[in-house]
């Protein structure tokens, strides 16, 4: 006889949830010891990491964009490289090239793949915009597939692997703009803003008395790769699904669209708007401390998800009418789906006959009194029907 398999244990989901939150406050803390400040950017950052996603990080220079991803690295003891796009830069540079070496003992010469630095864990692509399209899209397949692919060879990339890149939008002179589909494989889209005043206030003591603050390694790959299932582990309802598809739908104009999205949209948000809206809502809610993610949820990352899919036209922009504002009318206009289920009149009258049926000593089947009770009810509808 076969002996049975050990049973896995059963994992106490509010314990988990509690434990997913503990280590994103850690990360948190930590983060904090070098980057003062910048709350909301930190949050979007490790939503982006914890849901597998990557980021772009649009912000004027010194508002420590390349600090924060160098310091995340840091308390993620992940390998970390940093890639300063320039216009003469060739794909090879990022993915990797074949070099020619000779066996000294043989004199046989073979070609090898030198790997670049896209391969490591988290990837900093600092001023993206300023390399050509053609080096841009270098980034296309490790950031989807997760491999390289060099020479008519594929090369997988270690796991967790993140990309995340960094725009300056005040400097457009020898600038490349990201094209749609490189855009759409970031996953959030975050501005930095600048430090509020206690914050800057903060910022300048710290970095002008003192050395950096040490940090150290709060989660390990193993873990982080745990919680990117959980992530994805976390159940969403219909009612929160359908609202997150409605949203990213209302965003393509069409005959059927708001005429405020047919006015001042070109091209809506695709279908990955609303897988991240879904993964970005299970991963706040977790960072909330909550089992599931609700409507509010989707929203509160509406804006970072959809602000670089959704493409203005030149009304809008000629109206001044900001991406950010579209979204927040489309946030006004769509509504939640009505997840109730209304009985009909027939259903409560089936449902109250059999339940009169139960509470009786009648020894009739289930089957048989649900056949009286309709029965009955056609009884009574002929009744009403008879002049």
């Amino acid at each position: 006889m076969e002996q049975d398999k050990p049973k896995e244990p059963k994992i106490d989901e509010s314990e988990a949830i509690a434990s997913f939150n503990e280590k994103y406050k850690a990360l948190r803390q930590e983060i904090h010891k070098i980057v003062i400040g910048q709350e909301q950017v930190i949050e979007r950052l490790l939503i982006s990491m914890f849901s597998q996603g990557h980021a772009l990080l649009i912000g004027v220079p010194g508002l420590a964009k390349t600090l924060l991803v160098k310091t995340l690295s840091g308390v993620l003891g992940w390998d970390f490289k940093r890639i300063q796009f320039t216009p003469d830069m060739m794909p090879s540079d990022i993915t990797g090239t074949e070099i020619l070496q000779s066996d000294p003992s043989t004199g046989t010469r073979y070609m090898k793949f030198v790997h670049g630095p896209v391969f490591s864990n988290l990837v900093l692509a600092d001023e993206i915009n300023r390399a050509p399209p053609k080096t841009q899209a270098a980034l296309l397949e490790s950031m989807q597939e997760y491999t390289v692919t060099a020479a008519g060879k594929t090369y997988p990339l270690e796991k967790p692997f993140m990309v995340v890149a960094t725009q300056n939008p005040i400097e457009q002179e020898g600038t490349y703009p990201l094209p749609e589909a490189q855009l759409d494989r970031f996953m959030f889209n975050i501005e930095v803003d600048y430090p509020l005043r206690e914050d800057e206030i903060g910022i300048v003591d710290e970095t002008t008395t003192h050395d950096p603050n040490a940090i150290n390694v709060v989660l390990t790959k193993e873990e982080v790769l745990a919680c990117q299932q959980f992530v994805r582990r976390i159940p969403v309802s219909k009612h929160v699904l359908t609202y997150a598809v409605d949203l990213a739908t209302a965003s393509r104009p069409s005959p059927t669209s708001d005429p405020y999205i047919n006015e001042y949209v070109e091209w809506g948000a695709g279908v990955r708007a609303s897988q991240y809206l879904i993964l970005g809502a299970k991963s706040l809610a977790l960072l909330r401390n909550l089992p599931a993610p609700s409507c509010k949820e989707v929203r509160d990352v509406a804006i970072p998800v959809l602000g670089h899919r959704i493409i203005r036209n030149y009304k809008a922009a000629g109206k001044g009418i900001t991406t950010n504002m579209i979204i927040q009318a489309l946030i006004k206009s769509v509504k939640e789906s009505d997840y109730t289920l209304k009985d009909t009149k027939r259903d409560v009258q089936v449902r109250k006959t059999v339940e009169l049926g139960e509470a009786s000593n009648d020894k009739a089947s289930a089957v048989d009194r649900i056949s009286l009770a309709l029965n009955k009810i056609k009884k009574s509808t002929k009744k009403e029907n008879t002049p």
